[in-house]
């Protein structure tokens, strides 16, 4: 797949996904781009046991959760990953524990990621204001009342802020996605180390 073997060696990247809804290719396939770059993924819910991803509209797998994310440290972590499917982030932000963990992450300068409907937890976040950003077509208009710059790209890498905030619009982005993923948490990773 192209990730450098030991890139994110050493690194702890936070994923996190509400019991129920999160895109399973948008969860399975980023992770599994962590791991092959050395990194370690930890699955984060607000539920403990396990989480249903969903596959569009059907059920997907189940994957098992490593810890709730209202006992979760941000500082222990060194990126976050949110995955989109259209329940998973509707049902996080409204968990007052996700969204301080988010909003941890973000202000503290830690990579983040996010993919299609994922950026409505960064809004709940408090986490798009002044940055720009993409995300599936329909979130634009609340990005932009949230005070974000929206773009339709496949990948955009927003540096406006206090750590990198990776997005993309979809499943089909996933290639790119991860691929940004992987070299900016790897950048930002060395620099925070440095």
């Amino acid at each position: 797949m192209g990730w450098p073997s030991t890139t994110l060696t050493g690194w702890t990247i936070a994923f996190l996904v509400a019991p129920y809804g999160a895109e399973q290719r948008e969860l399975a396939s980023p992770w599994q781009a962590v791991v092959e770059s050395g990194g370690l993924p930890r699955l984060l819910s607000t539920a403990p046991g396990r989480v249903q991803a969903v596959r569009s509209e059907a059920l997907g797998d189940t994957f098992a959760v490593d810890g709730l994310v209202a006992e979760a440290d941000p500082a222990a972590y060194d990126g976050l990953v949110l995955p989109g499917g259209v329940a998973n982030p509707d049902r996080l932000r409204l968990d007052r524990a996700a969204v301080a963990f988010v909003h941890a992450c973000c202000v503290t300068g830690r990579p983040v990621a996010a993919i299609c409907h994922a950026a409505w937890t960064l809004i709940e976040a408090d986490a798009v204001r002044g940055r720009t950003l993409t995300s599936w077509p329909s979130l634009r208009t609340d990005l932009v009342n949230a005070g974000a710059h929206w773009v339709d790209e496949e990948v955009h890498v927003c540096r406006e802020g206090p750590g990198p905030l990776v997005t993309s619009r979809r499943p089909g982005d996933l290639p790119v996605f991860e691929d940004t993923l992987v070299t900016e948490f790897a950048h930002a990773a060395a620099e925070r180390r440095n």
